[in-house]
């Protein structure tokens, strides 16, 4: 027996019956001839790994813009994070822990340089080349796997990891208390990723926020404190464990109503006293948007600097789509040196 056929095997007789089994995976894009090592789900977390959009989350700003102390989190440290969250609570709950590293190290490959704050200014640099369009991280992290990587031939990932990274994120959204109002992941391991996702950055924004000074501990809100704990590790594994507790041999994955709630009263104050102030503040969400806004200009009246611009007319909705893409996947660090060598005066000799 191949070591896939020994791992499928493992799957049918120790998973739960709720969770993805690899064998019966609905599939790629495009068939391929099954790898004798790997199951499907082991095969697309690897060519995510050795994916260049996965190399960049290393330089893409979490919540504090380029900080120059070393310990804050980037994108790819809280890929990480969720992705260590997520594979615990899934072996808990025995479900394929395969699919759901895959998706939880996919799931932000589409966010764009300095965060959220970058987010939303792409989306409005966007929408003023073309009127019917939106730019939205999850959606453009699908595009990045099926689309863009490998030189336009995308990673031919599995339709449920595909599907995990549709749906992973909720934005400011409460999750629903019993059942959902709204399209959510169609596996268990796409819901646990998405449950992970908030675990991980509500608790690691707080750590970073307080590193930054722009939170004291005892700022957090009381329900905060008492019913998730006063530290970090104390938060993520009330958290984990709740979910664990409240899905186990259950067909969705769901939490306790004092811990969601407690979860998205936490949510709520992060976004009132940390993201909207620290993307504001000092001017940052401005410098951002004359970042983000003047290189889409820029590339939109040059579509020979644009990769896939090539033979694009300047101005027109295909190239806006092409720019796009493009300034999704710079790192902060790239997008500054871009801003700079396109905008900034050289001097006189040119270096």
């Amino acid at each position: 027996m191949k070591p896939r056929e020994e791992r499928e095997k493992f799957e049918r007789e120790n998973l739960s019956p709720h969770a993805a089994r690899a064998e019966a995976s609905q599939g790629r894009q495009k068939p391929e001839p099954e790898c004798p090592l790997r199951t499907c789900f082991q095969r697309d977390r690897d060519r995510i790994i050795h994916s260049k959009a996965f190399r960049r989350l290393s330089h893409k700003t979490q919540v504090f813009i380029a900080p120059e102390e070393d310990h804050y989190r980037t994108r790819l440290t809280h890929t990480l994070e969720v992705m260590q969250i997520a594979r615990g609570t899934a072996r808990a709950l025995k479900l394929n822990e395969d699919l759901v590293e895959a998706i939880a190290l996919a799931h932000d490959l589409g966010h764009t340089p300095f965060g959220h704050v970058g987010e939303w200014a792409l989306d409005r640099a966007y929408r003023q080349s073309d009127s019917e369009a939106h730019f939205h991280h999850a959606e453009q992290s699908l595009r990045v796997v099926e689309v863009l990587e490998n030189d336009g031939a995308g990673l031919n990932l599995s339709w449920e990891v595909r599907d995990g990274i549709r749906h992973h994120s909720k934005g400011m959204e409460d999750f629903p208390l019993s059942g959902p109002d709204r399209p959510r992941p169609s596996t268990l391991e796409g819901e646990v990723v998405m449950f992970s996702d908030r675990i991980a950055y509500v608790n690691h924004d707080v750590d970073d926020a307080i590193r930054a000074g722009v939170l004291r501990p005892e700022e957090l809100p009381k329900t905060t404190r008492e019913r998730l704990g006063g530290s970090l590790r104390e938060r993520i594994s009330t958290m984990a464990q709740d979910i664990v507790s409240a899905s186990s041999n259950r067909p969705e994955i769901a939490m306790s109503r004092d811990i969601l709630e407690a979860m998205d009263e936490l949510k709520d104050f992060l976004f009132d006293k940390v993201y909207e102030p620290t993307s504001a503040g000092a001017g940052e969400k401005q410098r951002v948007e004359e970042v983000i806004s003047g290189l889409f200009r820029h590339y939109m009246e040059n579509p020979e600097l644009v990769p896939r611009g090539e033979g694009l007319a300047a101005g027109t909705t295909e190239l806006a789509r092409a720019v796009c893409d493009h300034v999704a996947g710079m790192t902060d660090r790239y997008a500054r040196t871009q801003f700079i060598s396109h905008f900034v005066p050289r001097g006189w000799p040119a270096p």
